[in-house]
């Protein structure tokens, strides 16, 4: 079993103005593997946050612990203040998640699905008919709302799932790998969402592998690897003089060798 205590006496205190998300000494080990390694980070109010790192680097893992959905070994999480292990439905209140490769209930269509949603929140079906027929349309799902949502595609699928994470109208949004499989038409859509989504001020914190859709979209970027964080701040900040891509990729460790691959080569 990992022993975390190390980093309990080195835990910096939680920001003074609550930060969308305040991340301090969070630590989880499966087994003998430390996962995340007592990572602090904060994400301002307002901003567009992204996570990147290489396979395995612990972004899932950090994320799942930040949003309730895994419960950590060490260390505190807050959204807008508020503590997400000690006050779980109040901090779920203030949140919209799309994890990666959760499951849907696919046996219900795309509109029911949205609809479940909105109503665990708590939601009146008046509100929550509006809103469904609103995400639908913005998200080109209108003419298939009545599909179920295992004959989706995987495109589909992550849209339907963007729609029940903001049916509530969060204060901040978590989204794991968001463009993944999502059409350039679709993705363009639902950058332009987000987009207006944190300028009415809420927060979002998208994890993606793509540099340059990061670079682009985000105004602040935290580099992960190996449950750590190696650099965080604003895209300019972390970048310096280069692309993000290089910056990431000068962080993790460099490019691999392939001298050894002459064999691939045809002429």
């Amino acid at each position: 079993m990992t022993d975390f205590s190390a980093h309990a006496t080195t835990v910096p205190a939680a920001p003074q103005q609550p930060a969308a998300l305040a991340i301090r000494g969070l630590a989880k080990a499966f087994g003998s593997k430390a996962a995340v390694n007592g990572i602090n980070l904060d994400v301002p109010a307002g901003s567009f946050y992204g996570l990147v790192g290489p396979n395995g680097a612990g972004k899932t893992t950090s994320l799942s612990m930040a949003t309730g959905l895994l419960r950590p070994d060490a260390g505190q999480v807050w959204v807008h203040g508020v503590d997400v292990w000690a006050h779980q439905l109040e901090a779920k209140r203030l949140m919209g998640l799309l994890p990666d490769g959760v499951r849907l209930f696919d046996r219900l269509s795309g509109e029911q699905l949205v609809t479940y949603a909105g109503l665990l929140r708590g939601m009146d079906r008046d509100t929550v008919a509006h809103r469904v027929h609103d995400l639908l349309a913005a998200l080109d799902l209108a003419k298939d709302a009545g599909t179920l949502v295992v004959d989706y595609s995987a495109g589909m699928t992550k849209k339907i799932a963007l729609a029940a994470a903001l049916i509530h109208a969060p204060r901040l949004l978590v989204l794991d790998e968001p463009f993944e499989s999502v059409d350039p038409v679709s993705a363009a859509n639902i950058r332009d969402i987000l987009h207006d989504y944190v300028a009415s001020g809420g927060t979002v914190i998208v994890s993606s592998h793509v540099m340059d859709l990061v670079q682009r979209m985000c105004d602040h970027v935290a580099v992960i690897a190996a449950g750590t964080v190696l650099a965080a701040g604003t895209v300019d900040q972390v970048r310096g003089d280069l692309s993000l891509e290089d910056r990431f990729v000068e962080l993790v460790g460099g490019r691999n060798q392939t001298a050894g691959l002459q064999w691939l080569r045809t002429s």
